[in-house]
């Protein structure tokens, strides 16, 4: 065998263990980053048990996050004209199952589709896919209490786990929305609201208002 034709082989077998070298280190970097994706999916989808507080005539949070707007806005199909918002911001890094912020009845429930702007913005209810729920509480006695579950940039599924007539407790677990989203509390204007801009909530734990 010529001189040339061992150089060639040579070169052959040292690319071919330079191409195996990278395949290996490529799939060694996909590897880890399936981890970290399989990681996160769990801790993302986690649900840990809320503290819900047995003092009555509470609202709790229905959402875990960030309180990020509370105004008084026109809510005309559930509420039925002005009351008080509270807005909750979820990032990616927030518990995203929903709890009931009352006891009472559904006794509304509407889909509305929608765009997927990003929920960091207050007023993306007005164009983004959402749900609104509306509860008749028995306990406080007889309050109409609104949440709208809003989908966004990155959260595109709203799951509920109730519909119209089901009976809610305090606390109970009554949605989910996927991967960053923001949940709107609507309360009559008598409720006296325990909460300020930038609290972080806990969602069936911390008492958003309450009624006298």
């Amino acid at each position: 065998m010529s001189g040339l034709a061992v150089l060639m082989l040579l070169a052959v077998a040292w690319l071919a263990a330079l191409i195996g070298s990278c395949i290996l280190a490529v799939a060694g970097v996909l590897g880890a980053l399936w981890v970290l994706f399989v990681l996160f999916t769990f801790y993302f989808f986690r649900d840990p048990d809320a503290m819900t507080p047995s003092t009555p005539n509470l609202v709790v949070a229905p959402g875990h996050g960030k309180v990020d707007t509370i105004d008084t806005t026109t809510e005309e199909e559930f509420m039925g004209g002005e009351c008080q918002r509270i807005s909750i911001f979820l990032s990616v890094f927030d518990v995203h199952v929903q709890n009931a912020p009352v006891t009472g009845r559904i006794a509304f429930f509407k889909h509305s589709p929608g765009q997927y702007l990003n929920a960091m913005r207050a007023d993306c209810a007005k164009f983004n896919e959402n749900v609104l729920i509306g509860i008749e509480s028995v306990e406080p006695s007889n309050q109409k209490i609104g949440l709208r579950l809003i989908a966004g940039l990155i959260a595109r599924r709203i799951v509920p786990f109730v519909a119209q007539n089901d009976p809610v407790h305090r606390g109970e677990r009554i949605s989910l929305i996927q991967f960053g989203s923001r949940v709107d509390v609507y309360l009559p204007k008598s409720a006296k609201l325990k909460i300020q801009l930038g609290d972080r909530v806990v969602g069936g734990q911390t008492v958003l208002a309450t009624f006298d």
